[in-house]
């Protein structure tokens, strides 16, 4: 993709007042038919039926979005930071709510609105996990009817599907966009400028919902009412000066959401990452011409894989089992995509001869 990519968090500094905005939902259109005995008239009472079922299933869809809105929406929040402002989901009942690491920042603690209610309630930090771009924090005291979301199933997730958004784009609590699935499995590369982690993200869910600066750490929810997805990351158009590529979203998968927060929630830390690692300190490398061409060795970390494969500084890798690498976020996304424990060949130069080694990949 040439796109680039950004966290979607927003600066207080730019904030219009917050408001509660509602879902713009379609509207149908109804007819009737009357019978008759000519071609025309047959073809009149057809158009007036197709009218009548087309209208029909527009106010099915549209009681299924109001649906899922009246049900999902009292479950995401307004994370307000000292200096930004976010989204979050409530994750269960003691008050733990889920969201992006580049949300919470360095900071520890919060003011949280629920949709709908007039006080914001005070919450702290529990942990941040930035290299997978989450964080929980929990809330001081429960408000009463404070309704937990329910997490879908990562794995029926699938292209196609209609999916909403809900969040605080731009300060704008309590919003409702919409769109479909557009893709799923795609590993993304966050940027560090603006607030993000850098972090690489294995298995996001692209969507053509508009995600926009404030939306991160909300719910990008199904028509079922489960959260299957984290709004985390917009894509940005280098042709536009930058500005953002309309309808490409990426939200962190349910699956990882459900791993990470679980673990934070009981241990107070990730305790397993489920991330590979070479174990390699790294840096690009240009050819003659200038452009990237592998990444050298600039440490490899004592009982690492690398280290234990033979890898040493100096070594150029070229290759990950089949696929070529010719910058560190190509290394880091390929390896995104493998499990710790997994044995790979990796393809590398040392004084200009090319070699392979069999690594058994660690975890971060």
């Amino acid at each position: 993709m040439d796109a680039s990519l950004r966290p979607v968090r927003t600066r207080r500094a730019v904030l219009p007042a917050a408001a509660a905005v509602t879902a713009l939902l379609l509207g149908g259109c109804s007819g009737q038919g009357s019978p008759a005995a000519s071609a025309p008239g047959r073809a009149a009472s057809a158009s007036a039926a197709q009218r009548g079922g087309a209208a029909t299933a527009t106010a099915s869809l549209q009681s299924d979005y109001q649906r899922v809105i009246k049900d999902v929406l009292p479950s995401v929040v307004q994370i307000d930071a000292s200096n930004s402002l976010g989204s979050g989901v409530v994750y269960d009942n003691q008050g733990h709510i889920v969201t992006n690491a580049h949300v919470v920042g360095k900071e520890r603690a919060f003011k949280v609105s629920t949709s709908g209610s007039g006080a914001a309630v005070t919450a702290r930090l529990v942990s941040s996990y930035p290299e997978q771009d989450l964080a929980v924090i929990k809330l001081d005291t429960v408000p009463d009817g404070l309704r937990p979301a329910r997490f879908g199933d990562a794995a029926k997730v699938e292209m196609g599907q209609i999916v909403l958004a809900m969040g605080s784009p731009l300060g704008l609590s309590s919003s409702v966009t919409q769109g479909i699935v557009s893709a799923t499995g795609r590993t993304v590369s966050e940027g560090s400028a603006g607030g993000g982690t850098g972090a690489t993200i294995a298995n996001m869910v692209q969507t053509s919902a508009a995600i926009n600066p404030g939306n991160s750490g909300g719910a990008l929810v199904d028509l079922a009412g489960e959260v299957i997805g984290i709004p985390t990351l917009a894509a940005t158009d280098p042709d536009m000066g930058g500005g953002a590529a309309p309808g490409i979203g990426f939200a962190i998968p349910v699956s990882m959401v459900r791993t990470v927060a679980d673990q934070i929630i009981r241990s107070g830390r990730v305790t397993d990452s489920g991330r590979a690692a070479l174990g390699i300190t790294g840096r690009t490398v240009v050819d003659s011409g200038y452009q990237p061409s592998g990444v050298a060795v600039v440490q490899a970390q004592a009982g690492g894989a690398a280290a234990k494969a033979g890898l040493r500084p100096g070594d150029v890798i070229t290759k990950l089992g089949g696929t070529e690498i010719a910058t560190i976020t190509s290394l880091t996304e390929a390896l995104a995509g493998d499990k710790p424990g997994q044995k790979v060949q990796v393809t590398y130069t040392r004084d200009g001869a090319a070699r392979t080694a069999e690594v058994t990949l660690g975890e971060i």
